[in-house]
């Protein structure tokens, strides 16, 4: 197995939200998460819309500050470094997000948004910026000609390009992919993740990558996160994931993906109930009010996420673990 690039313990972030008479709750939008990056994977991270994921993501990178727990690289926690110190590590770290369009000043041209990073950390030589962006947007499959265009000027997958150019100008080991494909054309959505493949091999990347589409999490990944309700549920190889998956969400989950072939019957898998507030969430699992095999322990105690099998993690009181 790769050695081990990143290790996130015990992660959580909440949200204050106050009412319009006053009330404050909290929301906890990632909730005591943990689990480890290795070298040259790409771990993709998949749950319903408004899980956390994002928020996670945004959190590893300190985009947003975590509430509370550790990220771990090099021996030394991250989170706990002051600005000028975890600067070196924004190079190290970087972010592809959803929406090329809203990712990318409409003010800058593409030469600019690609300099900027250069920049800001501290590269002053003219011709070294303009070397660097020129062999970068090659890379990625832009024309060095349009590099004097402005975002609007694009189309989405040219826009989605410039994204990856700017996150891998500087060079980063580890880059987070924030469902980077799915604002785009399902034609243009294999070029790009191909584009990610390649460009992971090449420069020898560790990917993040997030998305709530099995298929395309299946094609790009080596491990798979199940995600819901800010808590990870079940960890595992990618194709274990899908041959044998554990946690009754997940079970859930992969039942929900469409299947091109009319004449292929599966078991469909219909949760009951609703889905707990998640500004007052139940004690207990989250998932135990939609689950078809809940025990009454679930509404009681929270299952911790536990090794079942040869790195195969799952939170579920139907697993007793190692």
């Amino acid at each position: 197995m790769s050695s081990l690039l990143m290790e996130v313990r015990n992660l959580s972030k909440r949200f204050i939200v106050e009412e319009e008479w006053g009330e404050k709750l909290a929301l906890d939008a990632v909730n005591d998460v943990s689990f480890s990056i290795f070298q040259g994977e790409t771990l993709g991270l998949v749950g319903e819309t408004g899980c956390g994921k994002s928020t996670l993501g945004r959190c590893i990178l300190r985009l947003l500050e975590p509430t509370s727990g550790a990220i771990i690289m090099d021996g030394q926690d991250i989170l706990r470094l002051p600005p000028r110190e975890f600067k070196k590590y924004r190079r190290r770290m970087q972010i592809v997000f959803q929406d090329p369009f809203a990712s990318l000043s409409p003010r800058k041209t593409a030469y600019a948004i690609l300099e900027e990073p250069l920049l800001i950390h501290g590269e002053k030589n003219s011709r070294i910026r303009r070397e660097r962006v020129q062999e970068i947007a090659s890379r990625v499959g832009l024309e060095i000609k349009s590099l004097s265009n402005y975002p609007h000027e694009f189309s989405g997958g040219q826009r989605q390009r410039i994204g990856i150019a700017r996150a891998l100008i500087l060079q980063p080991e580890f880059v987070i992919c924030d469902e980077p494909v799915s604002a785009l054309d399902v034609s243009i959505q294999a070029q790009i993740l191909n584009l990610l493949s390649e460009l992971q091999e090449t420069m020898h990347l560790t990917y993040l990558f997030i998305s709530h589409d099995l298929s395309v999490v299946r094609h790009i990944s080596n491990r798979i996160a199940v995600m819901y309700m800010g808590k990870i549920v079940e960890i595992a190889e990618k194709e274990e994931i899908f041959s044998t998956p554990l946690h009754p969400y997940t079970r859930a989950l992969l039942a929900s993906v469409p299947i091109p072939d009319p004449k292929i019957k599966r078991e469909r898998i219909l949760l009951e109930g609703d889905p707990p507030s998640p500004f007052q969430p139940l004690p207990g699992c989250r998932f135990h009010t939609r689950c078809l095999l809940r025990m009454d322990m679930c509404a009681e105690i929270t299952p911790e996420l536990k090794v079942i099998d040869h790195g195969h993690f799952v939170a579920c009181h139907l697993y007793g673990g190692e």
